[in-house]
């Protein structure tokens, strides 16, 4: 059976922003509901030839798998792409027109050709392909139609955060599936993101596609042989230059190296629009640093919050703080008198979860200029999960996120032009605001928060 899918839309971006996005048709798990997952094959920039793996969505949680090739790119004009799967394939062309400087029409047909299909289902699978076709071409309008407003809170989801359990089904890879928004089609051109913990997990998923958002990346870890994999791997991703991609190697238990990382990116560039505080680590015993503070401490709360203030004088008015946390805080409260862990017996994960609730308390520092964000990114399936909760990671690791998933909010959260002015400070997740506390045994009273902020002044005061 022959079937030809034709939509039309009119969105109000310009045509070259429209182009960008669909140039990379990986982008297509963003905006067609039709599809779970979408990889580039072809490392480095777009070009004819270049080839994609689609897996499609079929009942019963089932996948197909396709493969597409570039046959054709004008530029800000159109794309053609041929795709072949198990007895079925696909001729898809994207047409672009400017109807003026803001709004551009884009022009979707996609030829299908079903083998394995008998004549008499034909007249009842037309309709349904043309039900999928208008859901895919609905899908690519909301992905380039920039929201108007940040999005608020939501009595559904303070009633669910209370609720704990409810909220935490949705912290596994169906709360991100059912997103009505997954797109990042804003650029960020001439955009200069910094992002510590960057060679795997999240963080490498982030600066990948912030790269081919157009970003220029500052990359901050502790291996430089990481680092260097890991600017390989943006490159194969995002088709960006090296040249778009610095490398600063620090370990970041240590402050010393924290503000000298600081200081080298200060002498090598004049601002910074975005800091991202990603590292993270989570320990089974205790240890201090050299420099006397317990190491999940130094790593997950001293260790940004000196970054962030470092690099403070760099940023611009509109630059964006994000700082990554853990839905473990909700969890752990704060221990004032024991910060360091030092006067209970040890346990890993009551100290990241503690260190990143103070973090959470340290991101309320929005100025006129700079907006300081907060996310966690639900429960992802990364290197470092793996490494430090083995038993949990495997556990749930069909229920996990991938490293894609949990970075979503990660990149919306650098990226969105409805978040430009946005100052009210939030605990993000899956690009929404969610409480800060959920058990009343965990929230910290006002006095309380300014002790912890008037301890890290002055334990922070001889790296500054």
């Amino acid at each position: 059976m022959k079937h030809t899918l034709h939509e039309k839309i009119v969105v109000k971006r310009p045509i070259e922003a429209c182009f960008a996005y669909l140039k990379d048709f990986s982008s297509i798990e963003q905006w067609d509901p039709g599809v779970y997952r979408s990889r580039k094959l072809t490392p480095g920039s777009v070009e004819v030839g270049t080839e994609y793996e689609v897996l499609l969505k079929l009942p019963a949680g089932k996948q197909a798998a396709m493969r597409y090739r570039q046959v054709a790119i004008i530029e800000t004009s159109q794309l053609i792409l041929q795709g072949e799967g198990e007895n079925f394939s696909a001729i898809d062309t994207l047409s672009f027109k400017a109807i003026n400087d803001d709004y551009t029409e884009i022009d979707y047909r996609a030829e299908l050709e079903l083998l394995w299909l008998p004549s008499p289902l034909t007249p009842i699978t037309k309709p349904i392909l043309n039900r999928i076709g208008k859901k895919a071409i609905n899908g690519l309008q909301r992905a380039l139609t920039i929201p108007q407003a940040a999005p608020n809170r939501r009595l559904r989801d303070n009633i669910l955060d209370k609720l704990i359990a409810p909220a935490a089904l949705s912290f596994g890879k169906r709360g991100y599936l059912s997103l009505p928004r997954k797109s990042h089609s804003s650029r960020m051109d001439g955009k200069v993101v910094a992002i510590t913990g960057p060679t795997a997990g999240i963080g490498l998923e982030a600066a990948c596609e912030l790269a081919r958002l157009g970003a220029r990346l500052i990359l901050i870890g502790r291996d430089e042989q990481k680092l260097r994999n890991a600017a390989m791997q943006i490159q194969d991703f995002s088709g960006c230059n090296n040249k778009a991609i610095h490398l600063i190697e620090a370990d970041l238990s240590s402050l010393s190296a924290t503000a000298a990382a600081a200081n080298q990116i200060k002498d090598s560039l004049a601002r910074i629009d975005v800091l991202i505080n990603n590292a993270g680590a989570l320990f089974a015993s205790r240890e201090e640093t050299h420099e006397g503070f317990e190491r999940a401490l130094a790593v997950n709360f001293l260790a940004p919050v000196l970054l962030s203030k470092l690099l403070s004088p760099h940023f611009n008015d509109n630059s964006r703080v994000i700082n990554v946390v853990s839905g473990g805080l909700y969890f752990q409260g704060l221990k004032l008198e024991d910060l360091q862990f030092r006067n209970e017996p040890y346990d890993g994960s009551k100290a990241y979860a503690r260190a990143k609730r103070a973090l959470l308390y340290m991101s309320n520092e929005s100025t006129s200029k700079t907006s300081y964000f907060t996310m966690h990114p639900g429960w992802a399936a990364t290197p470092g999960v793996a490494k430090s909760l083995p038993a949990f990671n495997k556990r749930l690791q069909n229920f996990m996120r991938d490293g894609r998933m949990g970075a979503d909010t990660i990149i919306w959260l650098a990226s969105a032009p409805e978040l430009q002015a946005y100052k009210t400070p939030q605990l993000w997740f899956d690009r929404r605001p969610h409480a800060f506390d959920v058990l009343p045994s965990t929230k910290s009273k006002p006095n309380e928060i300014q002790q912890l902020k008037m301890w890290t002044e002055a334990t922070l005061k001889q790296f500054l």
